[in-house]
This record gives C-alpha cells, structure tokens and sequence, in this order.
C-alpha cells in the first residue's frame, strides 16, 4: 500500500505470504514499482506478523522472533528495505498497526489509549497509551496469556508453545479444531455453543487487560472477532467476568468493546501512519 494517511491510498497490493526470501523480494520488487508511480518514497512503514524484534539495541532488532509460521524464524525484515531504499524503515507488529490506524480514522478515533485485538489465524494485541504505542522489551503478546480452562473441556489447545493459552483455546485454528470446521461454516446449535466458548475465553483474556490497562475502549477485529452475534456475547461475558469490580460502569458500557472499522484495510493503513511519523510519538 503507498500513499499517506489517512485516506491517500494511491496505489495497493495484495499477496500471499510464502518462503521469506521469495515473499520479501516480491515486497522489495512491488515498492520499486509503488515508488515509481509516487516519484520516490519519504519512508516506509512495516506492519509485521510477529513475534518480531522491536528493540534497536538488540543484535537481532527488525528480525522475526521464533515464529510457528514455517521458515520465518531468524529472518530479517528491517535490513533488506533499508538496503534497498535507503530511506527510513519503521517497523511494528501487524496489530501495533492496524491499532494506529483504528486510533487515526477508525474505531478507537479521538482517543488516547485503547487496545486493538485481533482475533483470527492468531491473537494479538496493539496497546496505545496516552496516543503512543505501548512496548516493553517486546511488543504485547496478548495472545500468549494464560486463561483458566472452562469447566468441562478438555481441548487441549493448539497453540505450539503453550497449548491452552488464548490464542491455543479461542484463535480460528483452535475453534476448527475443536469443532471440526471453521467458524465461518458452523450453523444451529453447534455454532451456539461456539461462539459462547468463544466469547467466554475471549472475554478472560480482556479482563487481563482491563485491570493491568484500564483502556478507554477494546477494539476487535480479524475474521473471527467480528463474526456476526460474538461481540455481544463478549460484552455480557466480561460484565460476568469484572463481577462488579472496580465499579466504573465504563467497562460494561455497550461501547467499550467495538467492532473494527477498517477491516482488512487496517494493517496496511497502519504501515502508512508508521511511514508517516517516522520521526514521531509513535515510533
């Protein structure tokens, strides 16, 4: 995607991802092409799966961390951009940029800190505080934290690492896996008892976030967070979840946990803001 925030798009692309070395010379090639059309590029913005190194004074900074996505582990995204363009390269998560660009033009506009959630072929989890991006060492691995189990099931999980963390419980993979087919393709009952599970342990994992964060909304997103008839179940089972605690009705406000509003359009938007204030609050 080239252009500029928040609506300049002029140019976009989509593909998908395949070997790393073929996939970024496809990326570097495409940009040659995207800088043509614009006259040159001021700097771009990267909006990476992850788990990526986010920290500049670590030797492996711009490089993906161990990721179950097969071959990607170790590769470096940052130093191959820079090379070829020689111009700023700002990198994030994927989720760290789509929640820019949600907080810029989308559901979380005109506020100061809020969390961007999505939920799909992983979890993850873009953090903004007082308009800037949230990091540590590492950029948030929402999807990684422990939820308790549901009494009665015993899926085992399916994330690689830890199993039954929220993302092995509630991602797409685990709900095909525990219910034999996609979530897009469950219906009547089963798909009841789906999207209830589902809420219940989504809604564990943003009690987490509620009481370390105190965010001002939860925005969620990706192909399953916004199956149809999930979110209002979120809500109810979060209120179910907070008990009462701290007493501030704005954690059970209708409004607190949204929809996105940019879709697919977020991440590669996000990449713009990241370009465009590559200088700025939120690098």
């Amino acid at each position: 995607m080239a252009g500029s925030p928040p609506a300049a798009i002029v140019a976009s692309d989509r593909f998908p991802t395949g070997p790393p070395a073929e996939t970024l010379q496809r990326v570097v090639a495409r940009l040659f092409e995207f800088q043509e059309v614009l006259g040159g590029l001021d700097a771009i913005g990267v909006a990476s799966f992850g788990p990526v190194d986010l920290s500049p004074s670590s030797a492996t900074y711009g490089c993906l961390l161990e990721t179950p996505k097969p071959g990607w582990s170790g590769t470096p995204i940052l130093r191959p951009l820079e090379e070829a363009f020689g111009v700023p390269v700002v990198l994030a998560s994927d989720v760290e940029g789509a929640a820019l660009s949600e907080g810029l033009s989308g559901a979380a506009r005109g506020l100061e800190s809020f969390v961007y959630i999505t939920v799909g072929t992983g979890i993850g989890a873009g953090v903004v505080s007082q308009s800037r991006l949230l990091r540590g060492l590492l950029h948030p691995e929402f999807g990684h934290v422990a939820v308790p189990r549901r009494p009665g099931d015993d899926f085992p999980g399916v994330c690689p690492f830890h199993g039954a963390c929220l993302e092995g419980m509630a991602s797409g993979p685990a709900m095909a896996a525990r219910w034999g087919m996609p979530a897009e393709q469950l219906t009547g009952p089963t798909r009841e008892a789906a999207l209830a599970l589902e809420a219940q342990y989504l809604a564990s994992g943003l009690r987490s976030l509620v009481y370390t964060l105190a965010p001002e909304r939860i925005v969620i997103g990706g192909g399953v967070g916004l199956t149809e008839g999930l979110l209002p179940l979120v809500r109810e089972a979060l209120a179910t979840e907070l008990a009462g605690y701290p007493g501030i009705d704005w954690f059970t406000n209708p409004s607190f946990v949204a929809p996105a509003a940019l879709g697919a359009m977020a991440g590669g938007a996000g990449a713009l803001v990241l370009a465009a204030t590559a200088s700025s609050q939120y690098r």
